[in-house]
């Protein structure tokens, strides 16, 4: 029952966790043109990667750890673990918008345009997803 519990939290804040992501991606794509889309990237994975421990932290896997030292090393992994990922995604969204042409790819929903660089992000966060659930449950918060 606590392992359903632990995915079925896993999942609502992996998918907060992403939206976050994609919110300050898609901001900061805006705001920086879309020629920085790595660089919105690494400033969406930063401010995402935080609220991700934290929730990952207390909701997810009910860490237990108090002393310093502990959550030092934990946050330590945590980070560690996600910038693997980083440079998966990172390295991901280089071979699908830039070699793979998925920047060429353009549409409106509604009144929404979907670019390439969108449908790249959301085909990796599949990816970081299932990498980071390995990672946390695993490695970073496994039962002592």
């Amino acid at each position: 029952m606590k392992n359903k519990k632990e995915i079925i939290n896993y999942i609502i804040f992996g998918v907060l966790t992403t939206v976050v992501n994609f919110a300050v991606f898609w901001l900061f794509n805006r705001l920086l043109g879309k020629n920085f889309y790595l660089l919105s990237n690494v400033i969406a994975w930063i401010v995402a990667v935080a609220f991700a421990y934290v929730t990952n932290r207390i909701w997810v896997f009910e860490s237990k750890v108090t002393t310093v030292k502990g959550i030092l090393l934990e946050v330590g992994e945590f980070f560690l673990a996600r910038l693997f990922s980083l440079v998966v995604e990172e390295a991901g969204l280089l071979i699908l918008v830039d070699l793979m042409k998925f920047k060429d790819l353009n549409f409106n929903l509604f009144t929404f345009t979907i670019t390439g660089e969108l449908i790249a992000k959301v085909i990796l966060a599949v990816v970081v997803v299932i990498l980071n659930y390995i990672f946390s449950k695993f490695i970073i918060f496994k039962k002592q």
